[in-house]
């Protein structure tokens, strides 16, 4: 009886430290992000956004925007007078700056797009995100 016991731990044993020596290997193949939930094996793991962004920046971006054609930014105020501003106003700008684009090069040729908008108004939104420090809107 001791003989089964004895054999039955050791097996025990032998699959845990199998476990232990696997696991690490096969935990490597996807990075955990910030909050704890597993990246993709291979993707870029995305960055928070901050909670506030400078005036400047935001009124940068608000310009980079409205220079790509963006009749959302160009109506939108700039900001003066306060020390940083809610991201949401940095990622309303963006979000509605993307829609726009979208709606308006909703004809061009699929060769002539990149995600769903012309390849300038792309490079525009992602200069407007990266000038105030977002990464998603």
């Amino acid at each position: 009886m001791q003989f089964i016991v004895r054999t039955g731990m050791a097996a025990a044993l032998a699959v845990g430290a199998l476990a232990a020596v696997v696991a690490p290997a096969s935990a490597s193949a996807s990075a955990v992000v910030a909050d704890g939930a597993h990246a993709v094996s291979g993707a870029h793991p995305v960055a928070a956004n901050p909670k506030t962004i400078k005036p400047a920046a935001y009124n940068q971006a608000r310009s980079i925007l409205a220079n790509a054609g963006s009749q959302t930014a160009a109506k939108s105020h700039p900001v003066h007078g306060k020390d940083d501003v809610p991201v949401s106003y940095g990622t309303s700008l963006l979000a509605a700056a993307r829609d726009e684009f979208r709606h308006t090069d909703r004809n061009l040729p699929a060769k002539q797009k990149k995600s769903d908008m012309s390849i300038p108004h792309y490079n525009a939104i992602h200069s407007a995100a990266k000038t105030m420090g977002i990464d998603r809107w």
